[in-house]
């Protein structure tokens, strides 16, 4: 099972290292489902192995020019005050209720990147309005310190909206955000969790490796496709956690009742409709493109 765990955690670092987020959205279910570990604990140790991951990240980015310092350090002071406020109002909130909070914004993250998102604006020198930077960063802290999750899928996007940078450009500073964040929130939950060290450095090593090597292969991957298949692979992750959360009786008559299935099928059939009539309208788009430039 070790071995298991470890090969999962490698998704992880690719993960921070590609895209900047889905570190805890893919740590916390590996810990609880693969490892055993208890909700709260697994949430507990998922800020440290995101943490130390997403700052071996940092290197690589930083590297190739992907790093706006100043920007990455407002945000980040902010959302550490949050994470820490959010690690320590989690001691009096019930594991069950903190991963059924995880599950629905695995969802909903996962939707978000599935839509996508517009880039910014291209000029990354833009004055930063502080207040509000500083109000979004302590929101989105708190909210990665009570469930360990919406780390980079939030600070990404706010990063492009606000700071005015490339997606290239805030996928490598969301990295220093969410190291502090994740420190951050760690401290909160160091006062009343226990962590299994030994675990906790067994998947940050693999989860390291994974992030050098995914920060490597930064840009060279289609992002768009890239990202709306980590947003499948979110969902179906985040309606698992959600699932395991229900009576073992009501799961179980759900999943037996043929209506069930009718609609899962039906739902299935409409997306791949969909698909394919988005498809045929970007191909005609395209040949529209193509001939009035050929007149």
């Amino acid at each position: 099972m070790i071995a298991v765990v470890v090969a999962a955690s490698l998704l992880i670092g690719i993960s921070l290292g590609i895209l900047g987020g889905g570190g805890s959205i893919l740590t916390v279910p590996i810990l609880v489902y693969l490892a055993g570990v208890e909700a709260k604990q697994a949430i507990a140790t998922s800020l440290f192995v995101v943490g130390v991951t997403s700052l071996a990240g940092v290197v690589s980015h930083a590297r190739a020019g992907r790093v706006r310092w100043r920007t990455g350090l407002i945000f980040g002071a902010a959302g550490m005050a949050g994470a820490y406020v959010g690690g320590r109002l989690a001691e009096f909130v019930p594991g069950t209720i903190l991963l059924i909070a995880f599950g629905l914004m695995m969802v909903a993250t996962a939707v978000a990147m599935i839509r996508g998102r517009k880039e910014g604006p291209k000029n990354v020198h833009t004055e930063l309005p502080v207040g509000r930077v500083v109000l979004d960063g302590v929101v989105v802290g708190l909210v990665t310190g009570l469930v360990g999750a919406g780390g980079g899928f939030l600070v990404v996007p706010a990063l492009a909206l606000l700071g005015g940078l490339p997606m290239t450009v805030a996928v490598g500073t969301s990295l220093l955000v969410i190291a502090m964040k994740s420190f951050a929130g760690l401290a909160g939950y160091l006062s009343s969790v226990q962590i299994d060290w030994e675990l906790a450095l067994i998947v940050t090593g693999a989860a390291v490796v994974g992030s050098l090597l995914g920060g490597r292969v930064a840009g060279r991957i289609p992002q768009e496709v890239l990202r709306k298949g980590f947003g499948w692979f979110v969902i179906v992750m985040g309606v698992f956690v959600l699932g395991q959360q229900v009576p073992a009786q009501v799961r179980d008559t759900v999943l037996g009742s043929p209506v069930t299935w009718a609609v899962a099928a039906l739902a299935a059939v409409a997306g791949v409709v969909a698909l394919l009539r988005r498809r045929r309208e970007g191909d005609r788009a395209e040949d529209t493109r193509a001939s009035q430039l050929t007149r």
